[in-house]
């Protein structure tokens, strides 16, 4: 399952993103927002997503303006990893070396395009594992 949230600067992608994420087959839920508002505020989203993905198995997608303050407030919560990215490359990163489970987009920065492009690339992307990353995850993990 893909968790899904979105401010009023994210929503339009995200919206863009659920008609690309049911053609390419995978389950989502949308944790809002469900309207354009521009009065909403990106914590409650970021939290909906990450309480959802913390401890699991699901992946979540986050996005607001620069992607920036849902990945802020989505590593608040324990067992969150988030991150943002702006290219396939940073997306690939991600997923291969820190195992991140939510992927934080910018709405105002990315034309659909390419955070189709980056979300494809993030999800078909396994964690390599390793000693290494291994290691640097379980130092984060303490900080916890």
């Amino acid at each position: 399952m893909i968790y899904l949230g979105a401010d009023h600067a994210g929503w339009h992608l995200k919206e863009e993103l659920k008609k690309y994420l049911k053609e390419l087959g995978y389950e989502y839920e949308d944790l809002g927002n469900q309207e354009l508002d521009s009065q909403d505020d990106y914590p409650d989203f970021a939290v909906a997503v990450a309480k959802k993905v913390a401890g699991t198995e699901h992946q979540g997608i986050l996005v607001c303006a620069t992607g920036l303050g849902m990945c802020l407030a989505a590593n608040k919560v324990k067992g969150v990893r988030a991150a943002v990215a702006w290219d396939e490359f940073t997306a690939l990163q991600s997923k291969e070396h820190n195992n991140v489970n939510i992927l934080c987009l910018a709405g105002k920065v990315l034309d659909v395009e390419t955070a189709k492009k980056i979300v494809r690339n993030w999800l078909e992307t396994e964690f390599t594992g390793g000693q290494r990353h291994l290691r640097r995850l379980n130092k984060i993990k303490e900080l916890e």
